[in-house]
């Protein structure tokens, strides 16, 4: 009960400022009397206050990671000028768009005020603040360098997400070859086909094998497209369902990935991209070096990785050098290991874990320029075979008849 009665809630307002003149506008809050009480210590004498009416469709936007990016770097640029915390959510909630992300805020806003730690606050909405986050933000609280921290997560989150999206931008290539290609097929085989069909049946003659086979394939596909895409649907469906409750399934999943041609590599490189900006910044942030491996076991983004980074765990924990157990996995490439060495061995590991991640970035950045520009190509090379070969095959009966009346 007291979780709902604590519950933000949007309202507008209406009244007069310390000089007198009207304004109006927006405020978060958990119940009309603290709104006005709030309004007041603002200087505004309020005549109106209600809550905001929801919209008739759909609410608030969903809240991303880009946008908890976001919100960190304006609070490491508001603090690292000298504004206090609190300050400083009022100024970064201003100036937001998304209500949902406003009322996420003012609601850490509120704790923090109300003299709750910042990372304990964050620890209420674990949805959008992991434990990496938090545990980051409250090493920097209790070293006094909170806006350096802030900064250096920001940076983290920043270069994440973009890896991320360059990620997705290499899997969706393929995936549209494959989608067009079967949609473009099948609209010829259901409603080109079957005219030529028709053609076909006044020439009183057997049909060439490649047209036949055509034919009975357009056949069964006007007779079963409603099953195949059914089937097809559902196969994504309990894919994306296996993947999320069987952990064996997901693990089988994140291995076989990695040995698909260009994608696989691609995505190898970025998990070691991961490893490299998470374990620097972990680590630089004064994080004991084997529970920053902890940490970064889960945000690889690949089953592989998270096994031999745990076995890392086990061994550093154990007195294994950093470099030597990641060597033993054999997972980590040779360039990732040897700058880990050189770190080790120099006394910045830090700064060289951040160069491993700077350089695969680098190398995933190329990789999907380069399967971009070949996809290209390779997408008008697919459609050419399939709609070529239906339209070869449409039209071989045509050719063999004029050959036979020439």
């Amino acid at each position: 009960m007291a979780e709902k009665a604590e519950k933000l809630q949007a309202f507008v307002w209406e009244g007069k400022d310390r000089k007198g003149s009207k304004s109006k506008g927006e405020i978060s809050g958990t119940n009309l009397a603290l709104v006005k009480a709030q309004l007041r210590k603002q200087g505004i004498i309020p005549d109106k206050v209600k809550k905001k009416p929801k919209p008739l469709f759909g609410g608030s936007k969903k809240i991303t990671p880009f946008d908890i990016a976001l919100f960190t770097r304006q609070m490491a640029t508001m603090m690292k000028a000298g504004v206090p915390l609190v300050q400083s959510f009022d100024i970064v909630t201003d100036g937001l768009e998304n209500q949902g992300l406003r009322e996420l805020i003012a609601a850490v806003r509120n704790d923090v005020a109300s003299g709750t730690s910042f990372a304990n606050s964050l620890r209420r909405h674990p949805k959008y603040f992991d434990d990496l986050y938090c545990n980051l933000v409250d090493s920097g609280e209790k070293a006094g360098a909170l806006e350096q921290m802030l900064d250096r997560i920001a940076m983290y989150l920043e270069k994440s997400e973009t890896l991320k999206k360059k990620v997705r931008k290499a899997m969706t290539y393929p995936i549209a070859v494959i989608v067009v290609a079967i949609v473009v097929t099948a609209i010829l085989l259901v409603k080109v086909v079957p005219q030529f069909e028709s053609l076909f049946q006044g020439f009183g003659a057997d049909l060439p094998v490649f047209t036949q086979f055509i034919v009975d394939l357009s056949e069964w596909m006007q007779q079963w497209w409603f099953i195949v895409l059914l089937g097809i649907v559902g196969s994504i469906f309990l894919f994306k369902k296996a993947k999320k409750k069987s952990q064996k399934f997901s693990d089988l999943v994140d291995k076989y990935v990695l040995r698909l041609p260009v994608v696989g590599e691609i995505l190898d490189k970025s998990a070691v991209a991961k490893f490299g900006r998470v374990l620097s910044t972990t680590f630089a942030s004064g994080v004991p070096l084997v529970d920053a491996l902890e940490s970064v076991a889960g945000a690889t983004g690949n089953a592989v990785y998270r096994d031999a980074v745990l076995k890392i765990r086990d061994d550093v924990s154990s007195g294994t050098q950093l470099q030597a157990s990641m060597k033993t996995t054999g997972v980590f490439p040779v360039m990732a290991v040897q700058l880990t060495a050189i770190g080790e061995e120099s006394g910045n590991l830090d700064e060289m874990l951040e160069k491993v991640a700077d350089h695969y970035e680098g190398v995933v950045d190329d990789m999907v320029d380069n399967l971009t520009a070949l996809m290209e190509p390779m997408i008008m090379a697919v459609l050419g075979v399939l709609v070529g070969g239906l339209i070869v095959g449409m039209y071989l009966p045509i050719f063999q008849m004029g050959q036979v009346v020439g």
